[in-house]
């Protein structure tokens, strides 16, 4: 949605975030309409050196720090720490993702600027949160995959355990930090003080998991790695074709009939091995024998619009590339375009929640570094 629209319009946030999880999280609240600062040392976020580059910028600097404003402030110079303070006394939101400590030792901790300005929501992400043992580890995308289970449950069976193929701790920590966010704006509504939020990746991660969840806490299972088949339901997964490969998920005896009926096994639906959800589950060795062989002579296109006839859900799994430039993708204005100084125009992710009656796109591109310095410094953007 265009700048200065949206549910978020007027709302100001201080950005101290680097990286991925803190400029994703704030990247999707100038997403919705706040005006986001973007706080950076005089050497920039560290993903304005990482690639894949353009035209000497950084397409992950720009994917995650979309409608933002940069601002060069050395927290190290005391002067430079008094503009910070000056901010965040006028910001309705900070965000830092410093490990436990560091803002306070700057002088820029919740319990400083919050003294200055009570309304102020103040949230510090981080990869183990403000307690616990682990409070002041380094956390990366593979350390939480890792140290969550969702690595240990993903792979084959048979084999070892695989990453997740994009870096979902950081990702999850965002979403969660920004869903708190706009939570404790909604309080300060009815209180009129701010809030201290405290969200950790590993927690968040750990939350995106309600399937391993239940089986621990509620079953007291020890979940184990089920390749790319779902781990409670069958036919649930991808298969090959002559050509190709397609997932199907089957969740229900109607389903299940529709699905024995388009390839060709309508007796299977009667097969007592088969007679409920669990039952199949426990024996998809045969069924994915019996998929495979309807399948081989089939490229994937065609078994994907046989089962779809028959209402079974069922895709052919496709490329990133394939997935962001489809149709769908394009009709969802999933990604629209902005305008940068130096890259001219490029097409950046966008939140991904429709608002009645806002137009998506129009928005600003990721800054420069220290492109608004000079007028927020001065004082001339109304926040001081």
């Amino acid at each position: 949605m265009k700048t200065g629209d949206g549910p978020l319009s007027g709302f100001r946030v201080l950005d101290f975030t680097r990286v991925l999880a803190g400029p994703y999280a704030t990247a999707l609240l100038a997403d919705l309409g706040a005006d986001v600062i973007k706080v950076e040392g005089p050497q920039g976020d560290e993903y304005r050196h990482v690639g894949p580059f353009r035209d000497g910028e950084s397409a992950l600097f720009q994917t995650v720090n979309r409608g933002k404003r940069s601002v060069v402030l050395d927290l190290k110079d005391p002067r430079d720490v008094a503009v910070a303070r000056d901010l965040a006394a006028a910001a309705d939101v900070v965000v830092e993702n410093f490990r436990p400590g560091v803002m306070a030792r700057l002088g820029l901790g919740a319990e400083a600027l919050m003294a200055a300005n009570p309304k102020l929501v103040y949230a510090s992400i981080s990869g183990f949160g403000q307690s616990g043992p682990n409070a002041d580890r380094p956390a990366y995308d593979i350390i939480l995959q890792a140290m969550t289970g969702l690595m240990h449950v993903t792979g084959h069976p048979d084999g070892p355990p695989t990453m997740v193929g994009e870096a979902m701790g950081d990702v999850a920590g965002g979403v969660f930090a920004t869903l708190g966010i706009v939570s404790a704006l909604l309080e300060r509504e009815r209180t009129g003080r701010g809030r201290l939020i405290d969200v950790a990746l590993h927690d968040s991660l750990a939350a995106m998991m309600p399937t391993a969840a239940a089986r621990v806490l509620i079953c007291g299972e020890n979940p184990q790695r089920s390749g790319n088949c779902h781990a409670l339901s069958a036919p649930f997964g991808v298969y090959p074709a002559g050509t190709g490969y397609f997932a199907v998920a089957v969740l229900n005896d109607h389903l299940f009939s529709a699905f024995c009926n388009v390839i060709g096994q309508p007796g299977l639906a009667a097969d007592p091995r088969f007679a409920s959800d669990t039952l199949r589950r426990a024996n998809e060795p045969a069924l994915a024998l019996a998929i495979t062989d309807w399948a081989a002579n089939l490229t994937a296109e065609a078994a994907v619009t046989r089962l779809a006839a028959a209402g079974v859900p069922a895709a052919e799994l496709t490329s990133a590339e394939a997935a962001w430039t489809s149709a769908q993708s394009v009709e969802r204005a999933l990604h629209t375009g902005v305008t940068h100084p130096a890259i001219g125009q490029i097409s950046v992710p966008e939140q991904p929640v429709h608002f009645a009656g806002l137009a998506r796109g129009g928005r600003r591109a990721a800054p420069t570094l220290d492109q608004d310095g000079a007028a927020i410094r001065a004082g001339q953007e109304g926040w001081r």
